[in-house]
């Protein structure tokens, strides 16, 4: 069975497909819609860039391997990834500093 023009164009194209067509959302428009999703979702006043650093934290302390999370994300290089979004656990922290003072005595 032949598909009509309409629905072969509204065929997903991967990750993140927000459009009516099933392709990828333009920045300018998801910038543009940013406060009706934002209201919809009861974010208050959270900027988009906000959502994008809480969902790269949050996969990184979720065990998601750093190269991973730089290509979800579009980073260019990994140092990026790990030098702006990678904040260690106040768990982490704790446990190497314990480990510190375990090995000097």
């Amino acid at each position: 069975m032949r598909r009509s023009r309409c629905c072969r164009r509204r065929r997903s194209s991967g990750i993140g497909t927000p459009s009516r067509l099933g392709t990828p959302m333009e920045p300018d428009n998801l910038r543009r819609s940013w406060g009706r999703i934002r209201a919809a979702a009861g974010l208050g006043s959270m900027r988009l860039h906000d959502m994008r650093h809480t969902c790269v934290s949050l996969l990184l302390d979720l065990g998601v391997p750093p190269h991973i999370v730089r290509e979800i994300v579009g980073h260019s290089d990994i140092e990026v990834t790990m030098t702006i979004y990678a904040h260690a656990a106040l768990d982490e922290k704790r446990a190497a500093l314990r480990k510190l003072g375990d090995a000097l005595g």
